[in-house]
């Protein structure tokens, strides 16, 4: 059964105040996509999670639009890098520039900047560049940092990827392969609006005014502190050790779930929880996130690009949702 294990401590004063301001934020960003909040509460899980995010969708679904709301919600520097198929590297990452009438040697060259030097960074339609370059992303991703011409330089902190990808069934796209794919810590999709969000879009006459600033970045990391310290019982964590460990012995999960994956579903879990108003992380936590954080996991590159949906199949479950529900269902919680 899952307790509370130790006695977790209730909500401070100082995080009923973060809490009002997660309110805030998402009834900001619910006012620029509407209809879609559970969408909008897993971005911000996402976040506050210190992870990297991938939409994928069909074009003109709002996904640049999320990620831009995000981005001034926070008051966080942004940049937007559009991938196309003759993007390079160093259009993303800077290049070091050669100046001849220098005669400091040690001047001679100065590192310019690429967009990939930002707070948050859209990588829009990262599936239609290279392999080559899709690879530049991936040390930026997990080590926060880049190297040109062997000289190491940090990103700015917080630094927050997200990634769009149209469905892989349009043309000129390049399938992510699986080690880019399981440096996102969630995958989303934000659909169709139902008619009366959509009606309420076409209604809205300032949906290209910026959103308001609602919190700093220092605000922010003291968030994504404060999800560190939400309680996870040992019940919780043997529960996701079942769940990823049923994904290694079973031969029907072609791409068994990492240790990766294990940390993203427990940061996940106390993320969502600290935004539901708990000290505590649930089973139901574990279950909100699960398929926003397996699904592009457990299938295989080639897999995943062989479910690309268009206008016809929209609604149809991508083969990586089917198996993520399937593992979920396969394991009790209360078994741990």
């Amino acid at each position: 059964m899952f307790n509370e294990v130790g006695n977790p401590q209730q909500l401070t004063l100082s995080d009923n105040a973060m809490r009002l301001d997660i309110e805030e934020i998402l009834q900001a960003l619910g006012e620029k996509i509407i209809g879609k909040q559970h969408q909008l509460k897993l971005a911000l899980t996402c976040l506050l999670s210190n992870g990297h995010l991938l939409i994928e969708d069909l074009p003109g679904m709002g996904k640049t639009t999320l990620s831009h709301a995000l981005s001034q919600v926070f008051g966080l520097q942004y940049s937007r890098i559009q991938f196309t198929s003759d993007l390079l590297p160093s259009d993303m990452l800077g290049v070091n520039i050669f100046h001849t009438g220098e005669a400091d040697t040690d001047k001679q060259f100065t590192f310019r900047h690429g967009p990939i030097f930002s707070q948050v960074v859209l990588a829009d339609e990262l599936n239609r560049a290279s392999p080559k370059t899709q690879s530049a992303l991936l040390e930026a991703m997990e080590e926060r940092q880049v190297s040109i011409d062997g000289t190491t330089h940090s990103l700015p902190s917080p630094f927050f990827v997200i990634a769009t990808q149209n469905p892989s069934s349009q043309s000129g796209t390049y399938p992510l392969p699986e080690s880019q794919l399981d440096r996102f810590f969630m995958r989303i999709s934000l659909g169709y609006p139902e008619w009366d969000a959509e009606k309420a879009m076409l209604k809205q006459s300032n949906a290209s005014t910026a959103l308001s600033q609602i919190l700093d970045e220092r605000s922010l990391t003291a968030l994504q502190k404060s999800v560190d310290d939400v309680h996870a019982s040992d019940a919780l964590i043997n529960y996701i050790l079942m769940l990823v460990n049923e994904s290694r012995s079973n031969s029907a999960y072609p791409n068994p779930l990492s240790p990766r994956a294990s940390r993203a579903l427990l940061q996940g879990a106390k993320a969502w929880a600290f935004i539901s108003n708990k000290a505590f992380a649930t089973p139901d936590d574990v279950q909100a996130v699960f398929t926003a954080i397996t699904a592009h996991r457990l299938t295989s590159s080639s897999q995943h690009q062989g479910t690309g949906f268009d206008n016809s199949t929209y609604a149809r479950e991508s083969a990586g949702e089917t198996l993520s529900k399937k593992l979920l269902e396969s394991i009790d919680p209360l078994a741990a």
